[in-house]
């Protein structure tokens, strides 16, 4: 329940704020980008990915593989909103057409992807997961919310998307649970191949966030190393302390 409340909180609050601040790709959310890529990537290679191959499948390498192309998939329809991104029309009559239209490839694809990554929590690095996912999710649904407002919808419809949308995560970790407890039983057998698939996901998303949150000849600035280091650091003494008990 905690963690579930966590999750829908921190997305519902992310797109909300949109409201109040009401401009694209701030300098805060670009760091706050950066730390939660960085930390993300550092949990996935010192915690998930470990054991995701301890399970002892010679094969779950593809589905690692799978989940990394199937978010590249994906982002041809959410046009890169999960990573706090947004890459408006230019020029013309297109632009007047397309603001107009709700952003349905968009809400899909980010729903989906919000879904598969609430499903690791389940695991026993939940804990330090959790921590990322909630920071990762302020940006994207402020993303969301701003993209929704350019499509000039209501409030009220925009709040109810949001309010879809930071019901992704949870739902993800509450039937991964229901896997792990074999309430779901015709897929239980299929856990550690659903966790790799999410694995691949992670590394698509947290690299992703690293390249584009460096400016345009590729250089970080020094926030955003701090921002990254600051990342790298929380994981790593995540990683100690839980190998010390």
């Amino acid at each position: 329940m905690i963690i579930s409340s966590i999750l829908f909180i921190s997305a519902l609050l992310g797109g909300l704020s949109v409201f109040i601040v009401k401009r694209d790709n701030t300098k805060l959310l670009k760091l706050i980008l950066a730390f939660s890529g960085s930390y993300i990537f550092a949990i996935t290679i010192l915690h998930l990915i470990p054991d995701t191959y301890n399970a002892g499948d010679e094969k779950i390498g593809l589905y690692v593989l799978g989940g990394f192309l199937f978010q590249l998939l994906l982002e041809q329809f959410s046009a890169g909103v999960e990573h706090g991104h947004l890459h408006p029309h230019k020029n013309g009559d297109h632009q007047e057409h397309e603001k107009y239209l709700f952003p349905v490839g968009v809400m899909a694809s980010l729903c989906l992807h919000a879904f598969l990554e609430g499903m690791p929590l389940a695991g026993e690095h939940g804990n330090y997961l959790l921590f990322g996912i909630a920071i990762h999710h302020i940006p994207a649904a402020f993303a969301l919310g701003t993209l929704l407002l350019r499509a000039q919808l209501s409030n009220r419809r925009t709040l109810m998307s949001l309010i879809l949308f930071a019901a992704m995560s949870p739902l993800g970790y509450l039937l991964s649970e229901g896997i792990k407890s074999h309430l779901v039983i015709d897929i239980s057998q299929y856990f550690d191949k659903i966790m790799a698939v999410v694995v691949g996901i992670f590394l698509h998303i947290s690299t992703t966030i690293l390249f584009e949150s460096s400016t345009k000849d590729h250089r970080y600035n020094r926030q955003k190393i701090v921002a990254v280091l600051l990342g790298v650091l929380i994981s790593l003494l995540n990683f100690l302390f839980g190998h010390s008990h």
